[in-house]
């Protein structure tokens, strides 16, 4: 069937060995790419090329024309530097666009692609970005977030079997692989997710790990002289090795003997040489990060038997072997499964819907249905308390909203506490409530790849703890998913645990990732709204920013309502005509706002006093709503808020009034801390009177 695949081409490959030939074209294309762009990483494809193709072609249960298929096996490149090796097989395997990319074409990668790699605007971009490429299951570059986000994919694979398998019908039983480099084994957040998925013994995940002892700066025996599989070993993983990455039958092994592994996760570690082929630079560091050269390209194509001048060649018949044997397998299971359904659907009704609603990022009809409203109450709750009762009012009807905490749910207040909520553990993966231990990098980084699965996740912590897990936050937005982060202990409020507890720059931070959208709520009813905004979230990540101390319940008879916050910020209370002077301030900074405005209105001074919870939000309304809010022509400003005063600017203008931290804070009782640091009602009416007489 293949004795023309290379006829004529002066190679002395068999020309029956087509498992051999699609294996060189994946280094070949990964060679030519890497320098006709003038940069990228050639080496680890052209070593890791036997290892992906026979994952693909032998192991992974995928189907090429639908990647989107919700039990396709999951392949994580998390080695994003080897970008062309995922490339090259997606190109090869002739995997689909998906709807979001149907304009472009049949193929999520054609060979046109590949010959724009790193090139702008195509969808081979330098590392694999999710929603940009489709086939691509997961951003990935940082090092060590992909086999982190892997975890959280065998995590959510485990929760919907334990909620939608039943006899005769396993749905949900795919596996999750990921490969590695010595980089990612580096990275402590591997290190964490590592531990998280041994202690559930998550048998549905598998990390092929390339050992070729090689980085930037040189032979890892630099810097790193771990083993790695004695590491993984003692967290409970089983190890298998393979000596020769290019001993395909040996991988084809370690990848059976893997997936039949179902008491714990799998770490197959590969002895690889990168740049395999390259004469002179196998084996070093030069061909990790840069492209080779043409003679060094030429060399490596001749120790390939491939023809020497030959450019992005793929030959006759290696598309039609990725058909006949990843194709038609994939293919096969996949109309095996979607007949399944069918049948699901008439015996199990009500979860087949649940099932397509997760699929389409739908909420059921009645998600808000129980969400409290809080009555005024001068004492109040801490915002943390608000959120709770929320939380759990809304978890009872999406029941495939599911998180956890680093180790802090009794003071971040993120339980799930209702009947039949349950915790996820090895003995039971129906649980709805995780537990990461005091692991907040990996927290985040599982939470990504539970929603890269479809369902709604949410991780907790302290707002200070933030920065450990800045990584997956941005990639959260980066990807576009909506995941939920609850973080308390927001302020100087804190009080006693003093500066390493108490945040200050951390909401200019988060506030200034794009496509972030950040809430610090007022009070239990604005708590309430932002929740109703973030669970009708469906392509941006969101930060809830709590308090530990209580917050006054505002009295929403007399003030304007909460439902203010589904605009970002909204007038709270207001004067007759136009203010002197606009007082702002976000969540526990609002209630010396109001106090301040009561005594000033009482003294005959114009004054308005607009919430501010979500910046974000304000500034995706219209113009004439934020003038309306902000009217340009009011230059009285004072913004209060317990944070770093970085972007307040915008809204006070020039000579507006500041009220906000400018230190590390102190170890103290709240009250000396609000009086040492001005947020008291004395200061915020001293500066207030101050803008009032602007002009």
């Amino acid at each position: 069937m293949y004795q023309q695949v290379l006829e004529g081409a002066g190679t002395n490959v068999s020309a029956g060995d087509i498992d051999q030939v699609a294996i060189n074209t994946i280094r070949t294309l990964a060679m030519d790419a890497v320098q006709k762009a003038k940069s990228g990483h050639p080496g680890t494809p052209m070593g890791m090329a036997p290892v992906g193709y026979t994952l693909w072609q032998h192991a992974l249960r995928y189907d090429p024309a639908d990647p989107h298929w919700p039990n396709r096996d999951r392949f994580v490149l998390s080695v994003g530097h080897a970008s062309m090796l995922l490339y090259a097989l997606l190109h090869l395997a002739q995997v689909a666009s998906d709807k979001e990319h149907a304009d472009k074409g049949p193929y999520a990668v054609t060979l046109d692609d590949i010959k724009q790699f790193r090139q702008h605007a195509s969808v081979t971009p330098g590392h694999p970005e999710y929603r940009l490429t489709s086939g691509v299951e997961t951003t990935t570059g940082p090092l060590g977030q992909g086999v982190s986000n892997s975890v959280g994919m065998a995590m959510a694979q485990r929760w919907l079997a334990s909620r939608y398998n039943k006899p005769g019908f396993p749905l949900y039983d795919y596996h999750v692989y990921a490969l590695a480099g010595d980089g990612c084994m580096m990275e402590g957040v591997s290190n964490e997710a590592a531990s998280l998925a041994g202690h559930l013994k998550l048998g549905n995940l598998t990390w092929i790990y390339d050992s070729n002892h090689i980085t930037i700066e040189g032979p890892t025996k630099l810097a790193f002289g771990d083993d790695v599989g004695a590491r993984l070993a003692a967290m409970g993983w089983h190890v298998i090795h393979v000596n020769d990455a290019n001993d395909t039958a040996a991988v084809a092994k370690a990848l059976d003997d893997a997936r039949a592994i179902t008491d714990g996760p799998t770490i197959i570690v590969v002895h690889s040489i990168i740049g395999y082929g390259a004469p002179k630079k196998a084996g070093t560091r030069e061909a990790h990060g840069e492209p080779l050269g043409e003679e060094e390209i030429r060399g490596a194509k001749r120790a390939y038997g491939w023809p020497e001048d030959s450019s992005f060649l793929v030959p006759d018949g290696v598309h039609q072997r990725f058909a006949e044997q990843m194709g038609a397998r994939g293919a096969a299971a996949r109309k095996a499964w979607m007949a399944m359904l069918g049948r699901y659907r008439e015996q199990y009704p009500e979860l087949a819907r649940e099932i397509d609603m997760i699929d389409r990022h739908e909420l059921p009809e009645s998600w808000d249905s129980e969400i409290p409203e809080f009555p005024a109450d001068a004492k109040g709750l801490a915002s943390r308390d608000s959120s709770q009762k929320v939380l759990n009012a809304i978890a009872k009807q999406v029941p495939w909203l599911i998180g956890g905490a680093a180790d802090l749910a009794p003071s971040t207040k993120s339980n799930l506490t209702f009947e039949g909520a349950g915790s996820f553990e090895a003995d039971d993966y129906g649980g709805r409530n995780l537990h990461f231990g005091i692991r907040e990098h990996v927290m985040g980084s599982a939470c990504n790849g539970i929603a890269l699965s479809g369902m709604r996740a949410y991780g907790s912590g302290f707002l200070i703890f933030s920065d450990y897990m800045k990584a997956p936050i941005r990639l959260s937005a980066i990807m576009e998913l909506p995941v939920i982060y609850i973080f308390t202990h927001d302020s100087i409020g804190v009080g006693e645990d003093g500066p390493t507890h108490q945040p200050i720059e951390q909401l200019a931070t988060l506030r200034a990732i794009p496509g972030m959208m950040t809430f610090r709520p007022a009070d239990a009813n604005e708590v309430a709204e932002t929740w109703r905004v973030v669970m009708k979230l469906t392509h941006r990540p969101a930060v809830l920013s709590l308090s530990r101390q209580a917050l006054p319940t505002i009295d929403r008879s007399k003030y304007a309502s909460a439902k203010g916050v589904a605009k970002g910020a909204y007038i709270v209370a207001d004067c007759d005509g136009t203010p002197a002077v606009i007082l702002m301030a976000t969540g526990s900074e609002l209630s010396l706002c109001m106090g301040a405005y009561e005594t000033l209105n009482a003294e005959g001074v114009k004054v308005r006093v607009v919430s501010m919870p979500s910046w974000e939000l304000f500034e995706q309304q219209d113009q004439q709503y934020r003038d309306t809010v902000l009217p340009p022509s009011v230059k009285g400003r004072l913004a209060v808020e317990q944070a770093a005063m970085l972007g307040w600017d915008r809204y006070i203008g020039m000579g507006g009034g500041m009220i906000g931290m400018h230190s590390f804070g102190a170890s103290a009782p709240l009250a000396a801390l609000q009086k040492q640091f001005g947020f008291t009602p004395e200061a915020v009416l001293e500066e207030a009177r101050k803008q009032a007489k602007r002009e």
